[in-house]
């Protein structure tokens, strides 16, 4: 004969899975609901968009908005200008964010902690008090609506640092004392131990850039004026007009700016969850 106490626990476990399954399917609505609402106003009229009560769904569905786009906004060079500020931003953090997070972790020199600390600080300061000083100085260097301008402030990240120290920090020194031993220099043991070891760290860092960069708005209008030198952010937020918006026309350009992240992120979802997961765990 089966447990009782068993038996009759299965429909309470099977109504908490019920219960759960129903949380986190409602959480999934509210969060794609956006992007649906998104995709079918891209498709709609103008008239369709400011329509009171609102429409759900097109009466026709207006795919030429998404070619308009390219009427409107030199698209392609912004498309183009936000890849390789993304690329530039993301290759340099990754080289100097894993240089410093590195020495801070494993190198011992008079005032790491305290250095470490000050590096730390920025993280409580808002982004939007750099603002003035970033661009006075790219307008020094003359940088105003250029590529180095968009790249140059974004190179470095303290958050970065901090992330891929954590990862330093739980690597086993074994490793690294078996290869000093055999007279390896520290550049030769980061290069060759380190590195590999903290791929999951390195991929994490490099999604969590990559987004950041691709959705990057407040630092780009302030440095890039012409719609030719501008990012993809940038661009899509010289639509929305003072007094009237094309919201078909908005939306069918954020879906195509978005596209690009929603599938980098989807391919690379299981190493960005491994390389949060395994932040600060020790081996």
């Amino acid at each position: 004969m089966p447990d009782g106490t068993t038996v009759a626990g299965r429909p309470a476990r099977r109504l908490g899975t019920a219960a759960t399954h129903l949380v986190l399917a409602a959480g999934a609505v509210v969060m794609v609901g956006p992007f649906v609402w998104q995709f079918l106003t891209s498709l709609k009229t103008f008239s369709e968009t400011t329509h009171v009560p609102l429409t759900f769904l097109p009466s026709e569905w207006q795919w030429s908005n998404y070619s308009q786009v390219f009427d409107v906004l030199p698209f392609r060079q912004m498309f183009l200008t936000t890849v390789l500020m993304t690329a530039g931003r993301t290759i340099a953090q990754l080289v100097f964010c894993s240089l410093a997070a590195y020495a801070f972790a494993r190198l011992r020199f008079r005032g790491n902690n305290l250095l470490f600390g000050l590096f730390l600080s920025v993280l409580m300061v808002p982004g939007q008090l750099f603002l003035i000083p970033q661009y006075l100085i790219v307008q020094d260097l003359g940088w105003v609506n250029t590529l180095a301008g968009l790249i140059v402030p974004g190179m470095f990240s303290a958050f970065g640092t901090f992330l891929l120290r954590q990862f330093f920090l739980a690597l086993p020194r074994d490793v690294e004392e078996a290869a000093r031993l055999d007279g390896a220099n520290p550049l030769q043991i980061f290069f060759r131990i380190a590195l590999p070891l903290a791929r999951p760290g390195l991929l994490a860092l490099t999604i969590l850039t990559v987004l950041w960069s691709w959705n990057d708005l407040m630092y780009p209008l302030v440095v890039s004026t012409d719609p030719a030198a501008m990012p993809l952010s940038a661009g899509l937020a010289t639509l929305q007009g003072e007094h009237m918006t094309d919201y078909s026309l908005l939306m069918a350009g954020s879906i195509m700016a978005t596209v690009p992240m929603i599938v980098a992120f989807v391919v690379l979802q299981r190493h960005f969850i491994q390389g949060i997961a395994h932040t600060g765990s020790k081996s």
